[in-house]
């Protein structure tokens, strides 16, 4: 790898699939914390106009009851936090990402399967046989990482285990649906969530109000070593029969849907939510972070992003979203170096970095989960009251159960400006000297 303040460095991205899939893939909620960042890296104007930006955010009960309105959603969050909150087709993304490291000339090897990692020699060795070997190495292989099983082999708290909920993931278009009210819906982009016992339900349009997603949360029932399969519609139907009826209608039109059981590292018992007291959640499925991201020697280095080192579930949609942050972190912070000696040095600045509040994302997340899936009853309905008393507010009282409308969690969340994280760390400690 030579380095960025040189002419050019060498990037060579491996990965497991044989090309990037353009015929699968479901929503992803882009939120300002990472829209401000792909303002920056130059990508196409084609997927920034297949952007859905929802115009309101409502929470519901299941039966449909409206518990919180947010209009304006759209021009509210831009005036706060000069990006958008954009809603995207995963697969429009990954093109335009795909696109955009070409034109910097990123090297693609795909249909390569990493079977062994030396975090001593730095060496990486394919299950052809085949060795590489760089100045630095980004484990980005998801919750299933390879690299994170080798570099803690001991680690078992850290084995992905289930959290006891399942999605079901569809995405219905424009053209399937002939109900003008529904219709409607998907046209004119909002993002709505209903809440119900031990489930949820996310819906949101998607290229710019021609299509529509889905993901349906709700106990888990695949069996023991089954991750995803194709999901029974009828079975579907029939758990969500009770909810909003206008939900039910969606779900008339839906002709096939997948299953995926939702995993995690575990968490421990004790967090503390930003701005409020420390909490103690009785969650089933205790463990505890993965205690380093990087791995700094004399003849190799390793970094490790997204959900190889933090995987997020999917209540409160940071997921793509922190990655993207540790992302930019990353090579904001590369882009600072002259020499290789100065790798240990930005390894251990991205861990002090992003270490500390993507751990405080993944607790704060299963919080969210215990507010949105509460079985009736009076914590439930006390819950309801809460959020109904604030109906209207341009701020809400804080802490406010809906992390997104929370006025102390949203702008920890959306506010954060990564490169101006990285920028005021190198300022404090410069490179070079």
């Amino acid at each position: 790898m030579r380095y960025p303040k040189s002419p050019r460095a060498h990037i060579e991205f491996y990965q497991v699939l044989s090309l990037i899939p353009l015929q699968i893939g479901a929503g992803i909620q882009i939120t300002p914390n990472s829209s401000r960042i792909l303002q920056r890296w130059g990508l196409s104007e084609k997927l920034w106009a297949s952007a859905a930006e929802p115009t309101s955010f409502a929470v519901h009960g299941y039966s449909g009851e409206l518990l919180v309105l947010e209009k304006d959603f759209d021009k509210t969050i831009r005036a706060k936090y000069g990006a958008p909150f954009m809603e995207l087709h995963r697969i429009d993304f990954q093109t335009a990402l795909y696109a955009r490291a070409k034109e910097l000339d990123v090297q693609f090897r795909f249909g390569t399967r990493i079977s062994n990692v030396n975090f001593e020699t730095g060496e990486l060795t394919g299950q052809s046989g085949d060795t590489m070997r760089a100045d630095l190495v980004i484990a980005a292989d998801g919750l299933w990482s390879l690299c994170r099983a080798k570099f803690l082999p001991r680690d078992f708290e850290g084995v992905p285990r289930p959290t006891g909920d399942l999605a079901y993931r569809l995405v219905l278009t424009l053209d399937q649906i002939q109900d003008p009210d529904l219709r409607e819906w998907v046209s004119n982009p909002t993002c709505n969530l209903w809440l119900g016992p031990k489930s949820h339900v996310v819906g949101y349009s998607l290229r710019g109000g021609t299509e529509f997603n889905l993901v349906l949360i709700t106990p888990d029932d695949l069996p023991s070593g089954v991750s995803k399969q194709a999901g029974s519609v009828e079975e579907m139907k029939a758990l969500f029969k009770n909810w909003d009826p206008i939900l039910n209608r969606f779900l008339a039109v839906v002709s096939s849907v997948k299953k995926w059981k939702l995993m995690h590292r575990g968490f421990p018992y004790f967090f503390t939510s930003p701005g409020t007291t420390r909490c103690l959640i009785m969650n089933p499925f205790p463990g505890k972070e993965m205690r380093k991201w990087i791995h700094d020697a004399p003849n190799s280095n390793f970094a490790f992003v997204g959900d190889s080192c933090h995987p997020m579930l999917p209540y409160l949609g940071q997921g793509a979203n922190s990655a993207i942050e540790d992302g930019a972190v990353l090579g904001r912070l590369l882009g600072h170096i002259q020499k290789k000696e100065e790798l240990g040095k930005v390894l251990n600045m991205y861990e002090q970095l992003r270490k500390p509040r993507g751990d405080a994302i993944v607790k704060e997340t299963f919080g969210q989960r215990d507010v949105f899936h509460m079985v009736d009853g009076l914590k439930q309905q006390a819950r309801d009251e809460l959020l109904k008393s604030q109906m209207g507010k341009d701020t809400k009282e804080a802490p406010f159960p809906i992390r997104w409308c929370c006025p102390q969690v949203q702008p920890w969340l959306f506010g954060y400006d990564a490169y101006a994280e990285v920028d005021k760390a190198v300022s404090m400690d410069p490179f070079g000297i």
